[in-house]
């Protein structure tokens, strides 16, 4: 047999095998180009809608019993020795705020009692929750605290049982505060606090990095929905504070 008769349909099958195998290839690689940009495409829609998908508050455990997801969750011991329920402020804007009686931020309670007046028709509601840790500065009962602050500032707005705000006796409501909204610093532009940040180095290095209450009067702000939205500490000036509030009423 000739060999040019011999190779020459081998070649041409060799070719339409070549070009089937090419096809497939071509094929193969259409489809994987489709399936990254579908992957692309997609990623980038989830991106997109996340933007506009509410968060839901962080959820803890509290003293291993029960999952607490918004501030209504939580009560408060009254000024009585009575329980109180937050879902009695379900829907209204809530400022809670851990105050003292004896600090440098005590006149706070001018501001915090003039905002009041101004916008609690509106749904605005503070709570206000004595406590002691901070350099001992509210050592009266709670009758006396009461009385101190009514006398001298004239607050109107729910005070509370003088309580902990830190520590293995932290109110439960505390516990979940922190963990929605952790410590960002100081406002820079106030007076006290070089001396603030000062008196927590010297105590703790890493004081920074840790979400517990720094001093009296650090402030949560809480929408309708009852969810955290701000933290501010006790050196934000309070224009800000309200700002923040009505923004939300």
């Amino acid at each position: 047999m000739n060999d040019a008769n011999y190779r020459e349909p081998h070649k041409e099958l060799f070719s339409k095998q070549m070009e089937r195998i090419n096809k497939k290839k071509s094929k193969s690689r259409r489809n994987l180009l489709g399936q990254i940009v579908l992957l692309v495409l997609l990623i980038a829609a989830m991106v997109y809608l996340s933007r506009y998908i509410p968060k839901e508050s962080k959820v803890i455990t509290v003293n291993n019993k029960t999952e607490m997801k918004t501030v209504t969750d939580f009560s408060l011991t009254g000024k009585n020795g009575m329980e109180v329920s937050l879902s009695e402020y379900k829907g209204k804007v809530l400022l809670i705020v851990n105050t003292a009686t004896g600090c440098g931020f005590t006149p706070q309670y001018d501001g915090l009692e003039d905002m009041y007046k101004r916008l609690k028709d509106k749904g605005f509601e503070i709570l206000d929750i004595p406590c002691n840790q901070f350099g001992n500065q509210t050592p009266g009962t709670d009758d006396e605290i009461t009385e101190f602050c009514q006398v001298k500032f004239g607050t109107d707005f729910p005070q509370f049982k003088k309580s902990d705000v830190n520590g293995p006796n932290e109110l439960p409501l505390y516990t979940w505060l922190k963990s929605q909204k952790g410590f960002v610093g100081f406002d820079k532009e106030n007076k006290l606090t070089p001396i603030l940040e000062d008196m927590f180095s010297k105590a703790d290095p890493d004081w920074r990095s840790k979400s517990d209450i720094k001093w009296n009067f650090t402030k949560f702000l809480i929408n309708r929905n009852g969810e955290v939205v701000e933290r501010f500490e006790p050196t934000c000036p309070l224009e800000k504070v309200e700002a923040a509030v009505t923004l939300l009423l």
